[in-house]
Parts: structure tokens; C-alpha cells; sequence
């Protein structure tokens, strides 16, 4: 391949850089990088690198803008809505290897964290001078930083603490063409647009974001929490309401429903209360003094919603047992059905019963099973569609009842999603949740960063002709529905 004066062996070039234990070259090994945690769209990549630092990192970007090549950055691969599945000829910059907490700031409550720092590492860093990382998703102990900052990723406590824009300061963006620049600012109020704000959400569209300086905030002196038994999730959905005008705000508010509960038995034989169609998790947290007038007035919200039990923790132990339904929830649906998707719309708190209802109707309309476990507290739902993807009829019954799903949300009043972006998996629903317009502003803007469209090719944003094919369904563009630009 020539570029400009230039002979580039691109497979040799990386070599170079990387050096031979930094390229995947077997195909089987290649096959890990076909999906994330979205599975319904699959692509093995031709080329996967790994680069073991930030020089590196820039080497190979500046080789693959020399060569034309495009981009997909990728972290831990946890995913959940095809942001890192690769377009063909493309080129997978894995950053696991960026695994450096490169300076820790208690004083000043900060830290330069590398994008392939797993979250939760930050937070054990810090919690020997009494300060945590407070963007938590649930794949907190293996998802890194790089991909909670592509995807603004949230978690169950962010309820009170705000998702991962509220704690990036700044960070450091590597451009298409290879070069590096730090866009932020460690104190506030530094004066400019929030251009970290744009780059916090873009799912690797505009650049690879290599290090970043994150906020760090104090563990809470003390927690209450509360699981509360209902008939079904009408009246779980209900108290959530009832909670929030209670005066409170609560760290994480979290709904199972029932079929939730049964895998959890079948996987972990843990026991729940009898006739119980669904379970709302609530914690409060903050200083000692009145915290327990507040786990009080949630506690009343429950009740007079329709709560049957109330069990409240008495111990940390026992504030871990509770909490273990909710971590195990997704590992314990195995036990249901061999796939699952899980989708992630929002709605505003209100209608919270309404759409729960719809989905249930939804999935009795497509003959699929459907589970709930979500973030009631901000209406961040999960519901999870459950097949087995060698039925074709079934995958096809999946993409369909998730489309219905995600337009009732918009519907309503809410978004197409709450934390695991629009991937390729929510591509085809952006012209309703957005003007063509909007769309063009969008695409103008990342123009900006990467004006030949390298970076994360087919993902977040249309660009008129959908992602790798034109089969109908989630994850594509449908013919007929292309957004001008």
C-alpha cells in the first residue's frame, strides 16, 4: 500500500510498535473480539493490537491514518450495545494493557487514572485515605475507565452521585491523525465550552481517549439499607415515586421483578419472601445523624405503596447479603434461557408502572420471556429479552420487541438510553429520537475531531447508509430509513 511517498506494510508497521506478543494474529483468538456484551451483531476483526502505553497508543493511530484505516477503540469488551464491534478492514485498539493508576491526589480528591484501569481498581486505590470512584455500573470489577467514559456509563449509586461526566476533569484524547492533546481542566471553572463533556458519551467517535484525571469523593460515614417485598411490580414502581417525594434522595434505588427472583434461587438458593412479584432495593447514605429518619421515611413510601416485608440491614454483612441479589442478577439468568439482550431506555419515574406493563405485553406479544432488574430511581430500565440465538425466530422476535420497547420509551417522554449508548445496536431508532437536523449537528461536530470518519465507524450517530448490511431489526439501519445529512 502506498500513502502519499510512503510503501506501508501495515501488519509489519504494527509489529514494530507494538512488537509480536501485541498483535492477535490467530483467528481463533480473534474470534474474542467479535462482540461485546451485545451479541446479536457479530464481526471478527481483521487486526487487533494492544498497545502497552500511551506512545505506543499514538504510534499506531498515526500508522492507521497513514494507511486509511479505520478505528475501534475497545476496553474490557462489557459493552452492551455493539460499540466495539468491528466494521470490516477496520483495525481494534485494545487498551487493557493501559493498566496504570499514574498519580493518586488525596488532598485534592483526584487521580490520573489509564483508560485500561478497571473501575472498581480506582476506587480500592483511594479507600486508604477514605475516598471512592463513584460512577459504579455493575460490570464495575473488569469494565475500565475508557469505555465507562465512552459510553458516560452510570451504575446503581449514580442515582445520587451523577454518571461518569460529573468525574472526569480531564483527559487526555488521541486524534485520528495520531497527536495528543489534554482537553479539561483539574480545577474548575477554567473558562471555554465543556469539551470534555462532549467527549464523555461519544462512544470512541471522536478520538481514544488514553488517561484521564477523575474526581475522587468521600465514602459515605454511614449507610442504611432497605429490601422491600411487593405483590408485583405495579407497586414497587409506584413506591419509587413515593420515595423521591418523600423529601429524600436516595444513593440507589434498584427493582427485580419476579422473574428475576426465580433465576436467583435456581442459580444461588437464595430465598425470598413468599408471593413476592418483585423487590425494591433502597439505600441511603451520608452522615450518622438522621439517616435513620430518612431509611424511615422510605421505609413509609414502601409500606404505603403496597410493601408486604421490609427487611433492613443491621450489619455491613448484612448490607452485602442484600446487595448480592442485585450483583448476581445477570450471572443468574443462565439459568432461564441460553442468550439475553438487555436493552436500556428510560422514562420519566411517573411511568414507570405504564411501561412496565407495556413491556410485559410486548413480550407476551412476541412469545419471549422478559426479566426486570433496573435503575428505578433515575427510570433507567433493563429489561431483559430472553432467547436462545440459534432460533432464528426467536432473534428475530428479540430485535422486534426491543424496537417497540425503545420507542415507547421515547414515547413517553424519555431517551433511548440511560448508560450503554447507541452502538450499533439503537442506530436505526436515532431519526425518532432526533431530528435530521440534530443528526447533522452531531455528525458536523465530529467532523471536527475526525473529518474523515475513521474513528468507531457505524456507531452513535447515522451517517445515511447504517452500519455493515441492511437486514431489517435492531443494530441497523432499515432500508427506507436513511437520515439525510
Amino acid at each position: 500500500m502506498i500513502r502519499g511517498n510512503r510503501l506501508i506494510d501495515l501488519d509489519r508497521d504494527l509489529e514494530r510498535i507494538v512488537g509480536p506478543d501485541g498483535i492477535v494474529r490467530d483467528p481463533r483468538l480473534r474470534m474474542v473480539y467479535e462482540c461485546d456484551g451485545y451479541t446479536l451483531d457479530r464481526a471478527v476483526p481483521d487486526r487487533v493490537v494492544l498497545p502497552r502505553s500511551v506512545e505506543e497508543c499514538k504510534s499506531v493511530v498515526k500508522l492507521a491514518h497513514a494507511a486509511g484505516t479505520s478505528i475501534v477503540p475497545r476496553g474490557a469488551g462489557t459493552g452492551l450495545a455493539g460499540g466495539t464491534l468491528a466494521a470490516p478492514g477496520s483495525l481494534v485498539i485494545a487498551l487493557t494493557r493501559l493498566r496504570s493508576i499514574e498519580a493518586l491526589d488525596p488532598l485534592n480528591r483526584q487521580a490520573l487514572v489509564q483508560a485500561g484501569v478497571a473501575n472498581l481498581a480506582i476506587s480500592r486505590a483511594a479507600a486508604p485515605y477514605g475516598l471512592h470512584y463513584a460512577p459504579d455500573p455493575s460490570s464495575q470489577s473488569v469494565s475500565t475507565l475508557g469505555g465507562n467514559i465512552a459510553g458516560n456509563s452510570g451504575g446503581p449509586h449514580t442515582l445520587k452521585t451523577g454518571v461518569t461526566t460529573h468525574h472526569v476533569l480531564a483527559l487526555e484524547l488521541v486524534t485520528p491523525d495520531g497527536r495528543s492533546r489534554w482537553l479539561g481542566s483539574r480545577v474548575p471553572g477554567a473558562g471555554g465550552p465543556d469539551v470534555v463533556g462532549l467527549v464523555v458519551g461519544s462512544e470512541g467517535t471522536l478520538g481514544l481517549v488514553t488517561r484521564a484525571w477523575v474526581r475522587l469523593v468521600p465514602i459515605p460515614p454511614a449507610t442504611r439499607t432497605l429490601l422491600a417485598a411487593f405483590p408485583g411490580v405495579d407497586e414497587a414502581s409506584r413506591a419509587v415515586s413515593a420515595i423521591l417525594r418523600s423529601g429524600i434522595v436516595p444513593a440507589a434505588v434498584e427493582l427485580m421483578d419476579q422473574p428475576i427472583l426465580e433465576a436467583l434461587h435456581a442459580a444461588f438458593r437464595l430465598e425470598f419472601p413468599p408471593q413476592a412479584g418483585a423487590l425494591l432495593l433502597v439505600e441511603v447514605d451520608g452522615l450518622e445523624e438522621g439517616l435513620d429518619e430518612e431509611a424511615e421515611h422510605a421505609m413509609t413510601a414502601c409500606e404505603l405503596s403496597g410493601a408486604f416485608h421490609i427487611e433492613r440491614a443491621t450489619s455491613d454483612a448484612d448490607r452485602r447479603r442484600l446487595w448480592m441479589a442485585r450483583k448476581k442478577a445477570f450471572g443468574a439468568l443462565g439459568r432461564l434461557a441460553r442468550n439475553y439482550c438487555t436493552q436500556d431506555g428510560v422514562v420519566p419515574r411517573t411511568k414507570l408502572p405504564e411501561m412496565l406493563r407495556f413491556i410485559a405485553d410486548v413480550g407476551r406479544d412476541a412469545g419471549i420471556r422478559v426479566a426486570n432488574v433496573f435503575h428505578a430511581g433515575d427510570g433507567n430500565l433493563h429489561p431483559i429479552l430472553l432467547y436462545d440465538e440459534r432460533n432464528e425466530g426467536e432473534v428475530q422476535a428479540v430485535l422486534e420487541a426491543s424496537a417497540r420497547i425503545l420507542e415507547r420509551c421515547l414515547d413517553l417522554g424519555g431517551s433511548l438510553t440511560g448508560e450503554h449508548g447507541i452502538g450499533v445496536e439503537k442506530l436505526a431508532l436515532m431519526d425518532r429520537a432526533f431530528s435530521a437536523a440534530s443528526i447533522a449537528a452531531m455528525d458536523r461536530v465530529r467532523l471536527v475531531f475526525d473529518p474523515e470518519r475513521r474513528m468507531n465507524t457505524g456507531k452513535a450517530i447515522p451517517q445515511g447508509g447504517g452500519c455493515f448490511d441492511g437486514r431489517a431489526g435492531l443494530g441497523r439501519v432499515r432500508p427506507g430509513r436513511e437520515v439525510p445529512l
